[in-house]
């Protein structure tokens, strides 16, 4: 029997590659092969951290799940976190080499191993035109909410009932909230992404290109999320066209697709923990703190007297403070987050808001104190604290900082909320659910892979 091959494409992000990766290890096991398209720049990172893991599965060129990669159209020296620099390069070069990549490995296979499928990232949906030049169908993949993915859709028609301009700049005419559809929770028009995005230049480059993405998605039928319906009835409903296929989990030990090497150390440290007593301090791939504020999280951490796991990413250039003991603590460049998440020591999840970790901590029944950096991470934090009454966010002083004060007392609130646990672990085994034979995300998932089968 011939076995379909599905090329996979996740923008060039860690919180793009990891649902994306996770949804390609569940084609395989469900009898696909996956060609995994990353950019250069990407591919060299994630292959070095598999070295670096003494990871050799896919050095087999007859794996099922293969990485292979293309050109993102920066130079060597270009910073690839320049999401506006980014966001102008990709469509310019990316589209035609992905082109030249089909058409390789069309001459290379043959007719045996044609592409019978494109699973292209949202922010990368120029792909899906590609593959129907090549006859091939596609789906796109939402690695956030499905509130951003709706409001991403509906942009033309913020500007045509003139909340935002043709500049993506809110109309000062109005009102601060507004609601996309009435089926929908409110939104804070401030909280919209592209305005949380450091330069104002950088989101409206970032939006522009995201709109370009959007014009393919009349090209597919599928579009998938990563979410489930308890987690965004509302939303949902409004679009029933987004598929929910949440919580997308790895099923295997492996940790393939991670840009720095996994410190496996913290599990054997978190077997050592009482119960429910750790704080779990990770601000995903992308947060930067400048040394006032790093400085208050780690003095805020002593003060909590509570033992704590924290990810300080590899790239951190700030020093730790003086007066910063750590001793009941531990910290780690990078942690298998999923499988920290998973520990019976874990009490609660101090987050940038992510919708990939809110995803994992939501599985596990993991309540939040969220801490948002950019983009949609601050309307995910409304989210998770006033709809799902889950998480407790922080207030920042008129500096902009969270103080130390400020983050002990939150982690006390947290601590005294016998309710907010409660809550978590009802909405883990609803979200659980989901995946679990029969569960709608288990049939959307059974339903997508009949198709690519077909």
């Amino acid at each position: 029997m011939n076995i379909p091959t599905v090329l996979a494409l996740p923008f060039p992000a860690q919180g793009h590659v990891n649902p994306m990766m996770t949804f390609s290890q569940k084609l395989v096991e469900n009898g696909c092969k996956v060609i995994f398209v990353n950019t250069d720049f990407v591919h060299k990172r994630v292959v070095r951290s598999m070295v670096e893991q003494q990871d050799h599965s896919l050095d087999d060129s007859s794996s099922l799940l293969k990485l292979v990669s293309i050109p993102d159209g920066l130079g060597p020296d270009d910073d690839r976190n320049d999401q506006a620099k980014l966001c102008e390069a990709i469509p310019s070069s990316m589209p035609e080499a992905l082109e030249e990549l089909i058409e390789d490995i069309i001459h290379l296979k043959g007719e045996n191993n044609r592409i019978s499928f494109i699973v292209a990232d949202l922010c990368m949906a120029w792909a899906l035109d590609v593959g129907n030049k090549f006859g091939i169908k596609g789906a796109v993949l939402c690695p956030a909410s499905s509130t951003l993915f709706t409001l991403m859709y509906n942009i033309p028609k913020l500007i045509n009932d003139g909340i935002i301009d043709s500049d993506y700049e809110l109309t000062l005419t109005k009102e601060k909230r507004i609601r996309i559809s009435p089926s929908m929770p409110e939104m804070d028009t401030e909280d919209f992404f592209w305005l949380n995005m450091g330069h104002p230049l950088t989101g409206k480059k970032v939006l522009k290109y995201l709109e370009h993405c959007t014009r393919n998605l009349h090209l597919t039928e599928w579009w998938l999320c990563n979410t489930t319906h308890e987690l965004e009835p509302g939303t949902l409903s409004f679009v029933p066209k987004i598929l929910p296929i949440g919580p997308l989990l790895r099923s295997h030990t492996k940790s393939m697709g991670q840009f720095w090497e996994e410190d496996l150390s913290c599990m054997s440290w978190l077997d050592q923990q009482p119960h429910g007593s750790v704080l779990y301090v990770a601000f995903g791939s992308f947060t930067l703190f400048d040394q006032n504020q790093f400085n208050e999280l780690a003095l805020g951490l002593n003060l909590t007297n509570r033992p704590f796991l924290w990810v300080v990413r590899e790239d951190n250039k700030l020093e730790y403070p003086n007066e910063f003991l750590g001793s009941k603590g531990k910290i780690v460049g990078w942690a298998p987050q999923q499988k920290v998440l998973n520990h019976p020591a874990i009490a609660c999840f101090v987050t940038h808001c992510g919708w990939n970790s809110i995803m994992e901590g939501l599985s596990n029944g993991i309540p939040f104190l969220c801490w948002p950096y950019f983009a949609d991470q601050l309307h995910n934090k409304t989210h998770l604290c006033d709809e799902l009454k889950v998480g407790l966010g922080f207030d920042k002083d008129k500096n902009g900082l969270v103080s130390r004060k400020v983050f002990k007392m939150k982690v006390e609130q947290f601590f005294n909320d016998e309710n907010i646990k409660s809550r978590s672990m009802g909405l883990k085994e609803k979200v659980m659910n989901n995946i679990a034979k029969g569960g709608p995300s288990y049939e959307n998932l059974d339903r997508i892979v009949k198709c690519i089968k077909e």
